[in-house]
């Protein structure tokens, strides 16, 4: 009997390590107002780059997003930046309204590290916790 669950068990743990694997996760979106962004989604709005600690990263100015997500920026006095672990960071308008205020989708090397995720919001001359990584939503608050 004991050889017998030993065999069971054998096969059981060979059938489990041969199944295919389930996908990981779904495509990382970045939620602003009703609409839900891809990196592609965020390509297809226009590209430009901005430099972070001696980083070049490529994304769309916050304007842009904004704009196609159907806010109007001009309407708007804050912007907060959600990350997945839930850390914020908030902008004002001197600052969100920059030409060089990105959320990034890479950088000019390729694709984000992990350590960014999938999105990144980059404003350059701004120190370290106001350019979160692993964006998940933009909040406009008027």
């Amino acid at each position: 009997m004991k050889r017998f669950l030993l065999v069971t068990l054998l096969i059981a743990l060979t059938l489990t390590a041969c199944a295919p694997k389930a996908e990981e996760s779904a495509a990382a979106v970045l939620k602003v107002a009703d609409k839900t962004y891809t990196p592609d989604d965020l390509k297809s709005l226009g590209e430009t780059q901005a430099d972070f600690q001696g980083i070049t990263y490529v994304g769309v100015p916050l304007t842009v997003l904004l704009q196609d997500a159907g806010i109007d920026p001009t309407a708007v006095t804050v912007v907060k930046a959600v990350a997945s672990d839930g850390f914020t960071a908030n902008y004002e308008s001197t600052l969100f309204s920059r030409e060089d205020t990105l959320v990034a989708y890479a950088t000019v090397d390729g694709p984000l590290g992990e350590e960014d995720g999938s999105f990144r919001m980059v404003l350059p001359d701004q120190e370290g916790k106001m350019n979160p990584r692993d964006l998940v939503e933009i909040i406009a608050i008027p």
